[in-house]
């Protein structure tokens, strides 16, 4: 859906990426910061609302392309990643992101994740983990910890929560980072440069639930979170290794960023000549006849 048109005048604010809709998530989620940090992030990259797609699946976080002003799709829950996949090939020369939540992105989700990585598509993942799903009442996501009571596990959760951050380092992304919704300028500038990045970029951002989580989730997570410093981006084997440390030595900032890979879109012959969206589409007589031939 395209948003209401309001021309940009010089340099793009932050004020100029607001949406019509407020967002109505719970106050104090995670989620507020993040859509703000977007906005500043895309006011940074210095393009106009029409040069950017925000695409989501379905989820609390996913509601956000309703409350920025680009173009902007909610589509199916899990699928989000195969949409914006088709939207980046029909025209490349859009700036892609997709948001969403652990739930949508690393449950049902996770198959596309892997392989939207594997193949380097050019766009950018920022996804909201809070360890719940959120929208349904508070049930275990993938990332939910060991033991954490909720409404799918009152006794409990028995399962290993997955760590998205390692997982992406080891299945193809190009740029991998993590960052916390409470340090907004530090997300603002991830996104700036994973909006610059050709290829997969990926943020897992910790965005605590005010709601299912306990009163004191922010200053849980502040106990637990460091800066990553003086650590060698281009290096896989140090990004894993720095990814797997957890709980008070959970590290922040960007893993691995590949400079050198060429993302699906570059590799792809049929777009040297530019968007799918700006060529001519059809085959001409000859070429019909051609395949004809080869199939007979």
């Amino acid at each position: 859906m395209a948003k209401k048109e309001r021309p940009i005048k010089g340099a793009p604010t932050a004020q100029d990426y607001k949406g019509d809709v407020n967002p109505d998530w719970c106050p104090g989620c995670g989620d507020f910061t993040v859509l703000n940090a977007l906005q500043h992030a895309y006011a940074k990259l210095g393009r106009g609302n029409h040069d950017h797609l925000t695409v989501s699946g379905i989820g609390c976080s996913s509601n956000l392309p309703g409350f920025i002003r680009t173009y902007g799709m909610h589509t199916l829950h899990g699928r989000s990643l195969a949409v914006a996949t088709g939207a980046k090939f029909a025209n490349h020369e859009l700036n892609v992101v997709v948001t969403g939540g652990d739930g949508d992105g690393y449950g049902i989700g996770g198959n596309h994740f892997l392989h939207t990585m594997r193949k380097n598509v050019d766009l950018l993942y920022i996804v909201m983990n809070n360890e719940t799903y959120g929208l349904t009442i508070g049930q275990a996501s993938p990332t939910t910890v060991v033991g954490e009571s909720t409404k799918s596990t009152p006794f409990g959760n028995l399962e290993t929560p997955l760590n998205p951050v390692a997982l992406a380092i080891v299945s193809g992304a190009t740029f991998v980072a993590r960052a916390f919704s409470s340090e907004r300028t530090h997300l603002a500038e991830l996104m700036y440069e994973g909006m610059q990045h050709r290829g997969f970029a990926f943020i897992d951002v910790i965005s605590p639930c005010v709601t299912w989580k306990d009163e004191g989730i922010y200053d849980y997570w502040k106990e637990r979170v460091n800066f990553l410093e003086s650590h060698d981006t281009s290096d896989k084997a140090a990004a894993l290794e720095q990814a797997i440390k957890t709980g008070h030595d959970t590290q922040l900032g960007l893993f691995y960023h590949d400079t050198n890979s060429r993302s699906l879109d570059q590799m792809e012959p049929v777009l040297e000549n530019g968007p799918m969206a700006h060529q001519q589409v059809g085959v001409s007589p000859e070429q019909g006849t051609a395949i004809v031939q080869r199939m007979m």
